[in-house]
């Protein structure tokens, strides 16, 4: 199981407090996760990722164990302490403005 931390603006969307836990299978990726992510709130699809590319939206990033994972490859396994439990993966909302 693994934890993951959504916006406000998201868990509101999925009717979730700030935090869920997944079963994601092995190999623990981004992908696998957000997969694993969508298919239990599918009203997520298309609101994290793309519907047709499956490429990060806009002003959302992902981060774990204080690392920047939003550049890294989705298919790049996540640090041990969010497979375990231990830490969460957050998908943050970036703020931009002027």
């Amino acid at each position: 199981m693994i934890r993951v931390v959504l916006p406000f603006h998201l868990c509101n969307l999925a009717q979730v407090a700030g935090e869920v836990t997944l079963d994601v299978p092995e190999p623990v990726t981004l992908r696998a996760a957000l997969d694993s992510l969508e298919e239990r709130y599918p009203v997520l699809r298309g609101t994290i990722r793309d519907h047709g590319t499956l490429r990060r939206r806009p002003f959302l990033r992902f981060f774990a164990c204080e690392r920047d994972l939003t550049h890294d490859s989705p298919d790049e396994p996540l640090p041990p302490e969010v497979v375990a439990g231990a830490e969460p993966l957050l998908v943050v909302g970036a703020i931009a403005g002027g």
